[in-house]
């Protein structure tokens, strides 16, 4: 059983900025040891992380920014019902992170 795969279903959009937000915490920054703490979580994080940056399309795109504000618009409208500012800690909108 130890050996079974799982499938996790997500939408184009969450997986796109799941994968930005994995990226940034992951390569950009020394997030990772701060938001995981036991090493061992670290291999399906790296696992989901790969997996995403082998199937979606616009991480190589040169309007990367642009299609990641769009997901991650639409993704605040379907779960809040309107536009809304980022959740960030400091209360203001998040700002784009660079192009990978």
């Amino acid at each position: 059983m130890e050996d079974e795969a799982i499938t996790i279903k997500l939408t184009h959009d969450q997986a796109f900025v799941l994968s930005d937000w994995l990226h940034q915490v992951m390569f950009q920054s020394d997030d990772l040891e701060g938001i995981v703490r036991d090493r061992a979580v670290w291999s399906p994080i790296h696992a989901i992380s790969g997996t995403l940056d082998t199937t979606l399309s616009e991480i190589s795109m040169p309007d990367y920014s642009q299609r990641l504000d769009a997901a991650k618009e639409r993704l605040r409208v379907s779960m809040y019902g309107e536009a809304a500012e980022s959740t960030a800690p400091d209360g203001n909108a998040a700002e784009s992170n660079d192009e990978r």
